[in-house]
């Protein structure tokens, strides 16, 4: 049985092998985060392109601005005025921030160590050369590569592509991701349930999950436990870029999913990964497209999402593999785990002291929805791990969308 380490290196290594260019689309700056970037994004010019304030003060010659000294006031300078005026010998000029600053000045002195009496302003501390000033072109110069393709857009990308007036922006088209959920326990989310059936909630978190990651969703609804019905929504999902199935994996009478993509033709490449919940994850390659199968209880399916899926839909976009975004905290209290596998449990970790501390949650197993919605991260228990005193370090991952 595959960790999770290994499991995730073969859905990454065989898509990889795909080799699939995305198919692209032009979006304005304003719609574009979320996306992939599939272009080079290049300054237009140097920035700042000009000297520029950090604070509001007195631009001044520091050779000039020792404490004690007196310089007089011949102007001032505000954010977005042009320079007209040099700075003469035993001057200085009243500047705000984001203004640019003469030539002729190399410090701006911040104005809370001045005193001014008329037009006469007094030096309380004595200026260095190049305070609160930032040259131009120090940010990054003119013609510099800034954004490559594979870039996930978030809010300061989209930024900097709107300050180099990069407005619209070439992107690779999101995946779409088909979800089947599969039971004759399921029914719709909008149904009313009989005393044994259950909302399909795992088509809602998949959803939002595959958005998440920068996929969409589309969504294919529930396949009874029959072969004939499971194998027409199995070949409508293969019509998409990534098929995800949740139930059906395991090894009871009526998990027929890797029966039916068995008689398709696909290839596995695990279908257990030694880590709980979510161990009977399926992960295969049909009519090239990626198939994952991922338990069906709503926790197991949220962690192997995570853990197996968003680096495919990584690559599908033209991106790099994220890592796993894993953090160490200090475990809150003791715990106990049973060995052999690595544990994705549910938990809280807050920041209130200053340190990342975390506390696992009572929960009631991978069925347990309403403890989820709850955590905000799983702790992470290693496979060879049983027991964990308080205090230790331990590895966190955190909630994709809450953090």
């Amino acid at each position: 049985m595959l960790t999770f380490e290994q499991a995730r290196h073969e859905v990454v290594t065989q898509i990889s092998k795909l080799k699939r260019v995305p198919t692209t689309v032009n979006l304005s700056v304003w719609d574009a985060a979320g996306f992939v970037l599939a272009q080079n994004l290049i300054a237009d010019r140097d920035y700042p392109p000009f000297n520029r304030a950090t604070r509001d003060g007195y631009a001044v010659r520091a050779s000039e601005s020792p404490a004690g000294a007196t310089l007089t006031c011949i102007g001032e300078i505000k954010a977005g005025d042009a320079l007209t005026q040099p700075l003469e010998k035993g001057t200085c000029i009243q500047i705000m921030t984001g203004a640019p600053v003469p030539p002729e000045a190399d410090a701006v002195v911040m104005i809370e160590y001045t005193a001014r009496d008329r037009e006469f302003i007094h030096f309380q501390q004595s200026a260095t050369k190049g305070q609160n000033i930032v040259p131009a072109g120090s940010e990054t110069a003119k013609d510099q590569l800034l954004l490559q393709p594979g870039t996930h857009l978030g809010y300061a990308e989209v930024g900097l592509a709107a300050q180099i007036g990069a407005t619209q922006l070439r992107c690779a088209k999101k995946p779409r991701v088909a979800i089947l959920s599969t039971g004759d326990e399921i029914v719709p989310v909008d149904a009313s349930p009989g005393p044994f059936q259950i909302r399909n909630s795992n088509s809602v978190s998949l959803a939002a999950q595959i958005r998440e990651a920068g996929g969409d969703p589309v969504m294919l609804g529930n396949a009874s436990d029959r072969i004939e019905i499971l194998g027409d929504k199995i070949q409508l999902g293969l019509q998409e870029d990534v098929l995800v199935l949740s139930g059906g994996v395991s090894m009871g009478k009526y998990d027929l999913v890797e029966d039916v993509l068995k008689t398709l033709g696909a290839s596995f490449y695990f279908d257990a990964v030694a880590i709980r919940p979510g161990k009977p994850a399926v992960f295969a390659m049909c009519n090239e497209k990626p198939v994952f199968g991922l338990p069906g209880n709503p926790v197991s399916t949220m962690v192997t999402f995570e853990l197996f899926v968003v680096p495919a839909i990584d690559l599908l976009s033209g991106a790099p593999a994220r890592t796993l975004p894993f953090l160490k905290a200090t475990l809150a209290e003791p715990m106990r785990e049973k060995p052999g596998m690595t544990h994705f449990l549910p938990a809280r970790v807050q920041f209130d002291s200053g340190e990342a501390r975390v506390k696992p949650l009572p929960w009631q197993g991978s069925g347990d929805t309403v403890t989820m919605a709850k955590a905000n991260c799983f702790l992470v228990v290693a496979a060879d791990i049983q027991t964990l005193a308080a205090g230790e370090n331990v590895n966190v991952l955190m909630r994709r969308g809450i953090y």
